[in-house]
């Protein structure tokens, strides 16, 4: 039996409750890394409990398998994400440099540059693993995106948007194309925000 499948069906006991809040931090830190070098299916807690400096057992104590692991550590990164980058308020600033703050808040890329990485190895094991698309989804793509939509709404609302428009399809327009860059080119354009809000500007606005 492969070390994956062995993973899968050991510790029958379940998460228990940690016992230290810095080694439950490091494992989830590990995990996440691994997830980002070795994909889902090739990483393993054995790994990732060297990583981390723990045992096998010490991992196994506080969750079940390799699955519930994975799930807790990038709802751990996505949060740690978020605090490390506050977005602040927007309603005082102008149109145009609130949707651009709004923006850059929204697109993939983390601080350690590994943020589309996750996305990919998410999306790739999303067949096998649907719960960690809506992982994604909940608690990564969707708080980043809400002040996003709800700059647009109220942008709208006040009349310096076009009354017509529909938020959503702008808002997957703004974050779509930081995909498509990244795609084409395999770089991550930290000036992106602007130019996408100053090419879509004209258009959006109420005349």
């Amino acid at each position: 039996m492969a070390e994956n499948d062995r993973e899968t069906a050991t510790g029958s006991k379940g998460r228990g409750r940690p016992r230290d809040p810095a080694t439950e931090k490091a494992i989830l830190r590990a995990t996440v890394q691994r997830f980002v070098s070795d994909g889902y299916a090739r990483m393993t807690i054995g790994d990732i409990a060297a990583d981390a400096g723990v045992t096998r057992p010490t991992v196994y104590r506080r969750w079940a398998n390799k699955r519930e692991l994975v799930v807790d550590a990038l709802d751990f990164n996505f949060q740690e994400e978020r605090e490390r980058n506050p977005l602040g308020p927007l309603e005082e600033l102008p149109p145009v440099e609130a949707l651009k703050k709004a923006l850059r808040y929204a697109v993939p890329f983390d601080s350690a540059n590994r943020g589309m990485t996750v996305i990919a190895n998410v999306v790739t094991e999303a067949e096998h693993n649907p719960g960690l698309m809506d992982l994604l989804r909940h608690h990564a793509l969707g708080p980043r995106m809400r002040p996003l939509i709800e700059t647009l709404g109220r942008l709208r609302e006040e009349g310096v948007l076009q009354p017509d428009i529909d938020v959503l399809v702008v808002a997957d327009m703004m974050i779509g194309s930081f995909y498509a860059s990244y795609l084409r080119s395999g770089d991550q354009d930290p000036l992106l925000p602007d130019r996408v809000v100053a090419t879509l500007w004209p258009g959006i606005a109420a005349q």
